[in-house]
Formats: C-alpha cells, structure tokens, sequence
C-alpha cells in the first residue's frame, strides 16, 4: 500500500486531482489545509490517499496516455482556429478596400472601381473634399495613363498624381514691374476673408522685399466697416506708404492721379456678403469711373469653405470681371481640395497663398507644387 498526496484550492478539488491520478479505487486517509502552501503563496488543501502498488502503475499509464492522445488531437484545432481566424482578418481587410474603392455616385457616370494601388490616393481625394466629378475624371485619367510597371511603386503613383494634379491648377507667376511700369489691384470679396491685411503684406513686399524696391501707393473704399480706415492707416504709417481714403465713385479718378508715380497701387474695397448684391453693384460703380484703366480685379477668397460655397461667392462677384484669385487662411484648414477643384472650374488664375496673420511674412507667391504638398499631406506648411 502506497501514499500519494494532492493538492487543490478546495477539497473537492485536490480529491479530483486524486481521482485523476489514482483511479476511484484510491482511498482518502487524511484531509487537511495548509496555510501558505508552499510554492503556491496561499492556503491549499492536502488529501492523502493509500492505494495498491499496480494501482498506481496502470492509472499513472492511463493518465500519460489520455494526455498525450489530448494534446495530439488538441493541435490542430488550436491551428485550424488560427487559421480562420487569419482567413477572417484578411477578408475584413479586402472587404475595407473594397468598400473605400466603390463610389457614391450622383449619376451613373460614377462606376469607377479603383485599384488597390489607388486607395491611398483616393482616401487623399476624399478627406480633401475634392470635387466628385474632377475625382472622377483624374482617377480615371490616371488609371488609364499611368504604366502597369509603376502601379506596384506607391511613390511613383502618387507623383504621377502630382503631375496630373499641376496640370489643372491654374497658376499665374509672379513677374515684378520694371522701373517705367505700374500696375493696379483691386482685391474684392466677403467680409473677413482678410483683404486688408493681404493687401498690407502685398505692399510690404513691394516696397521693401523684392530684388528691387518699388513705389508703392494704397487707396480704400471701405467706409463700411468700423475701424477698417484706422486699420490700413496704421500699416502705411508704419511702411511710410500714400494712403487715399476715397468715399465716392467719381473721387476714384482723382486718388489715382496723385499716386501715378507709384509703381504698384493697391484698392482695398469694403467686405459683403456674396448675397449683398448692392455693395458688390456700388463697387463695380467704382470700376465704371476708371474703366480706361487696366485694372486687376482679384477676389480674395478664404480656403477654409465649402467649394459650394466658394463657388456661390464667385457667381455673384462675377459681375466685376474677376482676374485672379488670391487665397488666404491656408493655415486654419486641413482640406485644399475645394481650392484646386475651385480654381480650375472657373479657369481663374491663383496668384498668392496668405499662410498666417503676421505682416509681411505670412504671404507666398502662388505655387502649384506648395499646394500639391498641402493636398497630399492634409497640412499647409510655413517652411517655404
């Protein structure tokens, strides 16, 4: 007659444990607890058991065998789980793609499917709020276009997309006046886009940033809003610059005169509300009394808008025969696909990117590729 001993958190327990081991035929001699046991840094229980010496021999080979025959036939479930479990993320992670490459059509021209290799880009597209229609036309376009060898290199896809991309960003380059030359800008658009402070960093830059100083002279019409006198007073005070404060349409022609030995004159115009029509009528009034001069309209517009609203503000500025278009708050959004898709739906030239508040500093020449990196990277970037 042998002795073995069990343990187990309960009673019931290290009986079990001794009925595994030794067979039913096992007889308990003691029950006992053991405070801290060792090994287990807390209290246990211990059964004692008596049983013959064949007893144990065959229940000990009965119990190597079922756990050995358990852990030959528990592996490959363990793997098969796995498996599925792989198969099932994989099939989650195509079914992501293929819901990011289907459209939201508006029409049925929108049954486009886009590659694998395009996700990334088209994912580019969409948090960029570009317009659906020019997606449309770009992706396929590229589909089309760019060489199954460069598909598998995301580097080269996206700078085919970049190429793609400058070519329907309209861009007109900054080319400084000769000594003999002037030039006359007249920045218009809604309230609080900024067109003071554009033109305080376009005069600046003017007078004392370029290769070249230019004479530079300032004329403003706004007497609508309170304190937008006092505001660019202050800048052409600090840059020693002419200021004509103009108050009427036929006082307009009178301004330029005393500034005609300036090289660059900048007209800043009261804000309104695109749906304001009046202001944007008393405006073009201005416009009429100096029609034999060639004047530049350009219409300042904030990048942080909806295209729709964007393209509301220019259907009804339209009536001033826009030129160019300056953009300002590129850095209070991280979406510029309304600004591409803006600027070549209405085939107007961008001129310059206002990147900040501060004067002279915050304001760049436009360039197609400073606003491609602005797309692509969901950031506008001051480092130039």
């Amino acid at each position: 007659m042998n002795r073995l001993s069990f343990l187990g958190e309960t009673p019931t327990e290290a009986l079990r444990n001794a009925q595994i081991q030794c067979g039913e035929e096992a007889i308990v001699i003691s029950t006992k607890k053991i405070a801290n046991a060792n090994g287990y840094n807390k209290d246990m229980y211990e059964i004692v058991v008596a049983i013959e010496d064949d007893e144990i021999q065959k229940n000990m080979e009965f119990t190597k065998t079922a756990i050995a025959k358990a852990s030959v036939e528990s592996e490959p479930i363990k793997a098969q789980v796995y498996d599925y479990k792989e198969e099932i993320l994989k099939m989650q992670s195509l079914l992501e793609q293929v819901q990011k490459t289907l459209w939201k059509p508006k029409s049925q021209l929108y049954d486009l499917l886009i590659p694998p290799e395009f996700i990334d880009v088209y994912t580019i597209f969409e948090k960029n709020e570009f317009d659906s229609e020019m997606t449309y036309t770009i992706m396929k376009k590229t589909i089309k276009e760019l060489p199954v060898s460069l598909k598998t290199n995301q580097k080269k896809v996206n700078d085919f997309f970049k190429l793609v991309l400058r070519r329907v960003i309209p861009i007109k380059m900054e080319q400084p006046l000769r000594k003999e030359q002037r030039k006359i800008m007249m920045m218009v658009g809604p309230t609080g886009v900024g067109k003071t402070t554009t033109i305080s960093k376009l005069a600046a830059r003017f007078a004392y940033k370029m290769e070249q100083n230019h004479k530079v002279g300032v004329i403003t019409l706004d007497s609508f809003r309170v304190g937008a006198i006092e505001q660019l007073q202050a800048y052409t005070n600090i840059m020693r610059l002419p200021l004509e404060i103009v108050k009427k349409p036929e006082d307009l022609t009178e301004a330029l005169l005393r500034l005609k030995n300036c090289n660059y004159i900048f007209i800043d115009t009261a804000g309104s509300s695109q749906y304001d029509i009046d202001k944007i009528e008393l405006i073009n009034e201005y416009r009429k009394h100096v029609y034999e001069l060639p004047i530049e309209k350009t219409l300042v517009l904030p990048s942080n808008v909806k295209h729709s609203d964007l393209m509301e503000i220019y259907k009804n500025y339209s009536i001033l025969d826009i030129d160019n278009l300056i953009f300002t708050k590129l850095d209070e959004t991280k979406s510029f696909g309304n600004v591409i898709s803006f600027s070549h739906k209405t085939k107007k030239s961008i001129t310059y990117f206002s990147i900040g508040q501060n004067v002279p500093d915050d304001l760049i020449a436009a360039d197609a590729s400073f606003l491609i990196d602005c797309f692509m990277n969901n950031e506008c970037s001051k480092e130039i």
